[in-house]
């Protein structure tokens, strides 16, 4: 009995001393988990829509050596569009991405042309655009990047039948369709989708606002029937505006990864 008691209390004082280190030990919590990483280097597409205005410098000029003949005047349009493209940026550090894309844009931008000189004018319209560019941008929270893009610029406009000004009627003279090139400067910001409660890895939205500056552009005033030359032409440069909304994938993109 005495050596069954010795062991116990051997034991109980071993259990004591053991308790009274860990006791004696600073306390530290377990490491807190970092804030997630998010890669935005890879390829995405997008789709969307939004509206747009344009205005240009709009005169009246001769033919014969492109005199002009009227003061220049300001005319515009406004309308909607589609727009679909891709691109592929490259995030390199922690805060920025850097990216190329190419998209287009389809729609109506309708406005005039008009020629002063022979109180004529029509109905135009922007019918649609590509854009090719460049954009950097700052990753204002892991999954949210604020951006400007830049770059080359084209777009399509429709022609039409020149009418009175006065009288509405028919004038015998239209143009044709046309093209126009230039350079854009713009912005955006895009994010994922799960910054609204969507689970939806690789999905994101992005709202952008895109200014295009186009050259100047002669349009031709053509003979109805005939389509032979006419007198004059109609001096043309155009800017456009445009802000679109657009659903974005990325290939790439897993979700956040939840570092140690």
């Amino acid at each position: 009995m005495k050596k069954l008691l010795l062991a116990l209390t051997a034991v109980a004082a071993m259990s004591g001393s053991a308790f009274a280190a860990d006791m004696a030990r600073p306390y530290t919590k377990a490491p807190a988990p970092m804030a997630p990483a998010y890669n935005w280097t890879g390829f995405y597409i997008f789709g969307g829509g939004g509206g747009g205005v344009w205005n240009a410098n709009d005169f009246a000029q001769s033919n014969a050596g492109l005199v002009p003949l009227t003061t220049n005047q300001q005319v515009g349009g406004d309308g909607w569009f589609g727009t679909v493209g891709l691109g592929y940026d490259w995030q390199f550090n922690t805060s920025w991405v850097a990216g190329i894309f190419a998209d287009g844009q389809f729609g109506s931008l309708r406005g005039t042309a008009q020629d002063l000189n022979l109180n004529i004018a029509g109905t135009i319209k922007q019918q649609d655009a590509w854009a090719a560019g460049v954009r950097l941008g700052y990753l204002v929270a892991p999954n949210v990047f604020s951006y400007v893009n830049g770059g080359y610029s084209g777009s399509h406009w429709s022609g039409t039948t020149l009418l009175g000004t006065a009288t509405g009627l028919a004038s015998g003279l239209h143009t044709n369709g046309f093209n126009t090139n230039g350079w854009f400067v713009g912005g955006g910001v895009e994010n994922n989708l799960n910054i609204f409660g969507i689970t939806a890895p690789g999905w994101f939205m992005k709202t952008e606002y895109r200014s295009a500056f186009a050259q100047s552009k002669t349009v031709n005033e053509l003979v109805d029937g005939t389509n032979a030359l006419g007198a004059n032409s109609i001096h043309f440069k155009p800017w456009t505006q445009t802000i679109s909304t657009s659903l974005v994938y990325r290939f790439n993109w897993g979700g956040p990864a939840v570092r140690y």
